[in-house]
């Protein structure tokens, strides 16, 4: 089964001020819309690789939703993904016969400032460490902009790599075997390895041209070591926030890029790396994505 990255959300408490910050920092910014029946608007940053961040905000409060809950718990940023299907109920289908169960198909849509309205599917997994589906019913071209809303004044083309932490990085792993299936067309779930002089386990989940960095502790990592800015910063960010995206590192061909504050972008924790050095310095965690073991 083939999924791409479909897109990443940033939840914030202001849109209007988030749409003009991440417009200073060099991103084309489109407003999105309203979700009816819901009380959230968002606007898009859309990449030349098809993949987009998803800035959402509430026009009233909403407790029983999830990122609403996050966004109140632990302030601005990163909170989901999401993966894009051909087909959400056949891909529940398929990861349920794999022993995955995935809540959905859920309906949902959006109403556009131009008036047009988008319908989609979504399925989402009973625990934090995976993403959610999000396949189109109308043309996902209506959903996501094409054309000079991919091109962005910072160089910006796309998603180089999501970090991901995760409680149980073999759990985990196993349940991305299960809704991804057999490698194809570059989807491919690596093995766990561990990294020299630090304390966490990572894993990577190739996406196409995008990685998921799955993030976890070592198995004798100690509670005192939460505490301790010397010890595990997987185990400190598990501790205050959860399992969940981190970490963003986007390609660009500017070169020197400048990584931005976590003012402007929202408490979301983003990276520039220049396309060309993603493409000729190999990467350690590279080694992870051998066949498992």
């Amino acid at each position: 089964m083939s999924l791409k990255l479909d897109h990443i959300v940033i939840a914030v408490h202001d849109l209007d001020a988030t749409l003009a910050d991440y417009t200073a920092l060099g991103f084309n910014v489109q407003r999105g819309g309203d979700h009816p029946g819901r009380s959230t608007h968002n606007a898009l940053v859309v990449f030349a690789d098809g993949s987009y961040l998803e800035l959402i905000a509430w026009k009233s409060p909403a407790p029983q939703e999830r990122w609403w809950q996050v966004l109140q718990r632990r302030g601005e940023g990163l909170v989901d993904f999401a993966l894009l299907p051909a087909d959400t109920a056949d891909t529940v289908r398929q990861a349920a016969q794999r022993g995955l169960t995935l809540e959905g198909p859920l309906d949902g849509g959006r109403l556009r400032p131009d008036g047009e309205r988008l319908h989609w599917q979504t399925a989402r997994p009973t625990t934090q460490d995976l993403p959610f589906l999000c396949g189109d019913i109308t043309p996902r071209g209506l959903r996501v902009p094409e054309g000079d809303a991919r091109v962005h004044p910072n160089g910006v083309t796309g998603v180089a790599s999501l970090a991901i932490a995760v409680k149980d990085l073999d759990a985990t792993l196993a349940r991305y075997r299960a809704l991804l299936g057999e490698a194809t067309n570059g989807t491919h779930v690596g093995r766990a390895v561990t990294l020299p002089a630090r304390h966490d386990r990572i894993a990577l989940v190739s996406l196409g041209d995008s990685t998921l960095v799955l993030s976890a502790t070592r198995p004798t990592v100690i509670a005192d070591d939460i505490d301790d800015e010397s010890g595990d910063p997987i185990a400190r960010l598990l501790a205050a926030h959860g399992e969940g995206p981190f970490h963003l590192t986007l390609r660009t061909t500017h070169e020197n890029a400048a990584t931005p504050s976590l003012g402007l972008t929202h408490g979301a924790s983003i990276h520039f790396e220049q396309e060309s050095a993603a493409a000729t310095e190999p990467r350690l965690e590279q080694a992870a994505l051998a066949e498992p073991a």
